[in-house]
């Protein structure tokens, strides 16, 4: 790709499964490593532990051919991990916060050039390093933010959430998280599309997990698509951020938004059929982009 590249900015850590498996994951990283698939290069900026982990972590990221300039390291924290349990196919999340994501620093982060967009979602932002180290990058980059929301309780609050959509450009969140933060009368999209013009965003996207998900903007739009096809699921981890890849891409290389959400739910549904929420084969991506005509 031609476009510039954009910042990736929050959690790494590995979804520890019930078989003993343990996956890399966490909606940044899982959205940076597909982001990298397709070829648009992004900067991740995120923190690891100075253990086997967060070495695992790097050598990942290199033999993936990411930028690993932005991954700093904590030695006195652990590198993420997550507790993961599926029940009826849905994924529940056992999350000890302290660790080395919530602590990334500003120091090192002028050296990028600005980005094309700045993604960051909400659970790296507990801490307060972590939130001044994204504030930073903001001042310093004024590049317009892609905000995945991820609420995982009890680590939010409506307060912060609701500064955060004030000064992003573009929202993907679940249907679940839709009704936490708007929860006034009306259908999804009504709400969807009075929570848009609320906080002044370009454009809302809600997922709906198998129904697909639908978009509103500023001017009154809507688009809606469902799956072609049902997929075959093995676990749902990781499909919003597969999702939220394809809508970055999108941005980046100026899609229209109906192409958009419909390569976002393929690619999305193609996720679901495999085990944790990446998948290190560069064909797997090629795949995609030779049936979208990208190069």
């Amino acid at each position: 790709m031609n476009s510039p590249r954009p910042m990736i900015f929050g959690e790494v850590l590995f979804d520890r499964f019930p078989d003993g498996s343990a996956v890399l994951g966490g909606a940044p990283f899982n959205t940076a490593w597909h982001l990298q698939g397709f070829g648009a290069a992004p900067v991740f900026v995120s923190r690891v532990g100075a253990d086997a982990a967060g070495a695992r972590v790097r050598q990942a990221m290199l033999d993936w051919g990411m930028d690993t300039a932005g991954l700093q390291t904590d030695p006195q924290r652990a590198t993420g991990a997550v507790d993961v349990s599926l029940v009826d196919g849905e994924p529940h999340y056992r999350i000890d916060p302290d660790q080395a994501y919530g602590h990334i620093e500003a120091a090192g982060l002028d050296r990028f050039a600005t980005p094309a967009l700045l993604y960051h979602g909400s659970l790296a932002l507990w801490g307060g390093a972590s939130r001044a180290a994204l504030d930073a990058l903001v001042r310093r980059y004024q590049a317009p933010i892609f905000l995945d929301v991820n609420l995982r309780a009890p680590w939010w609050s409506a307060a912060d959430v609701t500064a955060w959509l004030d000064r992003a450009a573009w929202v993907k969140l679940n249907l679940d998280e839709l009704e936490r933060l708007e929860s006034d009368d009306g259908d999804p999209v009504e709400r969807a599309a009075r929570l848009c013009r609320r906080r002044d965003l370009r454009r809302l996207v809600v997922t709906r997990g198998g129904d697909g998900a639908f978009a509103v903007d500023q001017q009154g739009g809507h688009a809606t698509v469902r799956p072609v096809v049902a997929a075959t699921v093995v676990d749902t981890v990781g499909a919003g951020d597969a999702f939220a890849s394809v809508l970055m891409l999108g941005l980046l290389s100026a899609w229209d938004i109906a192409l958009t959400l419909r390569r976002a739910q393929d690619f999305a549904s193609a996720m679901v059929g495999v085990h944790g929420a990446t998948v290190a084969d560069p064909g797997f991506y090629q795949r995609f982009l030779a049936a979208w005509g990208e190069p």
